[in-house]
Parts: C-alpha cells; sequence; structure tokens
C-alpha cells in the first residue's frame, strides 16, 4: 500500500510541476522557432491541457484583472484529488 501511495503521490507531484513550468513559459515566452523548445513547450502543454482547459471554461474569460486562474485552481484541485485518493489507500 506504501508503494502504491508514493506512486500516486510522484504522479501528481510530477503534474504539479509540468503545471508550474507553464506557468513560467507562459511569463518568460521563449523562441517558438527553436526546435528544441518547441518539443519541450509541446510535450508540457500536451499534458497540462486536458488539466487546464476545462478549468478555464468554466472561468469567465479574461480572470480577475485579465489573469487566467485556471493554473492555481488546477493545483489546488489536484492536491485535494491526491489527498482524497491516498487517504483512501492509507
Amino acid at each position: 500500500m506504501f508503494i502504491l501511495a508514493r506512486t500516486i503521490s510522484a504522479i501528481f507531484e510530477i503534474l504539479n510541476l509540468l503545471i508550474i513550468a507553464r506557468v513560467i513559459i507562459s511569463w518568460v515566452r521563449p523562441n517558438p522557432s527553436d526546435v528544441r523548445w518547441r518539443k519541450v513547450i509541446t510535450y508540457i502543454y500536451d499534458i497540462t491541457e486536458p488539466i487546464i482547459g476545462p478549468i478555464r471554461e468554466l472561468l469567465p474569460s479574461g480572470g480577475i484583472l485579465g489573469l487566467d486562474l485556471s493554473p492555481l485552481i488546477a493545483l489546488f484541485a489536484l492536491s485535494i484529488i491526491r489527498n482524497f485518493l491516498i487517504n483512501i489507500i492509507i
């Protein structure tokens, strides 16, 4: 059981890091014509879009003061789901 709980926790931690990386990428705006960056950005967006996309659709467009709060809500939701799953397992 402990190994399963650690695996679930690790998966959610990786998802959290990818969402944070996506936020940082949106601030930095690396050169999309660079093939290496394009592959990394595409990978991060492909992994995180199924999580952030539905949340973004539920929020009003433009967010609060033009800020997109969907990554913050996604991190909060992932934390709740992770804790719920680990409590069920343990």
